[in-house]
This record gives structure tokens, sequence and C-alpha cells, in this order.
């Protein structure tokens, strides 16, 4: 079964209020952060709010911004949390090795004896580099990092990728290695 490419894809959300004249604290999950402005106009999940973005300046975690349609603190405040949009045909092409989040979520994975261990339900990136949350046929989640080495294979046209996970054993110490105190 292929999944329908997504037409939108989450290029930021609002943070709250910055300030009390309705500009907004703004988190970029672009990889220029501010490039989010040049795809405006940018919508809401549900497509009911549209807003055009102009950036002020960058603040601690995030960027202030003015957005259409938000011109006070508490209307700033009453869209915290609202995730932002844009169209897939205004985004830039990726190169072959990288990959939009939404593009990953639901993929199929299987290890490099192609056993199926279970479906992307979500991807994080906490800074480091992105960690894949996979959903396991035994219901147990899986923490993937996803690096060339543990996951060696993305096929889009598939829908599926090849995943080597790390096992408890490469990380624990050689037995020759241990330490026996005399």
């Amino acid at each position: 079964m292929t999944k329908p490419e997504p037409a939108l894809i989450c290029v930021g959300a609002i943070g709250g209020a910055f300030g009390v004249q309705g500009e907004v604290r703004l988190k970029s999950f672009c990889a220029d952060p501010e490039a989010i402005a040049d795809y405006a106009p940018l919508t809401s999940e549900d497509g009911t709010h549209s807003f055009t973005v102009k950036i002020t300046r960058q603040i601690k975690n995030g960027l202030a911004a003015r957005m259409s349609g938000i011109s006070t603190k508490e209307q700033a405040d009453a869209l915290k949390g609202t995730r932002l949009y844009a169209p897939r045909e205004r985004l830039p092409a990726l190169p072959d090795d990288e990959f939009y989040h939404t593009d990953l979520i639901g993929l199929d994975v299987f290890d490099t004896g192609g056993t199926k261990l279970g479906r992307i339900r979500s991807v994080y990136d906490h800074g480091a580099g992105d960690i894949l949350e996979i959903h396991t046929n035994s219901g147990k989640p899986l923490l993937l990092p996803f690096t060339r080495e543990a996951v060696p294979t993305v096929d889009l046209a598939t829908r599926r990728i090849i995943a080597d996970p790390p096992t408890e054993a490469e990380g624990d110490t050689p037995p020759e290695a241990e330490f026996h105190g005399d």
C-alpha cells in the first residue's frame, strides 16, 4: 500500500507571544531557521488560519516574528502550539541522503536479515542527530539513531527502510578487558 505524498510539510510552530505588541515566538523546523518566512503564507494543520511571516529578530530558542492576523499578546498566546505548514512544492528539493521527517513516518522497518522490526511512529531531533521511534510488533518502542550506520537504506519508493540496530553486546566490555581486582 502506498502512502499518499503529504501535500503539506510542518515547517514550524508558534511558541506564544513575544512581548506585548503582537509579536510571536516562532519555532522554525527549517535547516535555515529564517527561511520559514520564504515559504509563507503558512497555514495551520486544519487550514483555518493562514499567515504571512516577517522575521523581526533572532531570540533564544527561536525567532521573533510578526504574523498577519496577530496584533495583540492575547492573540499570540491563543495560538501557542499551533503548528505551521507549507505546501511541499514551495520547499526546496532535498539531496538524496536527506529526508523530510514526514516522509519517514509510517515507513516499515526491516533488519538486515529481512525481519520486520516495526513501523516508524515519530522522528525526534534533540540537536545531536535525529532519532527514529519505531513501533515494534511487540508493542515496545525502539529508539534508533538515524545514522548511516544504523539505517543504511531508506527506500521511499517501497516505503521501507533497512536498519542495523546496535545490539546491547556492542557496548559491552570484552571479558579479556574486564578488571579483576587482586
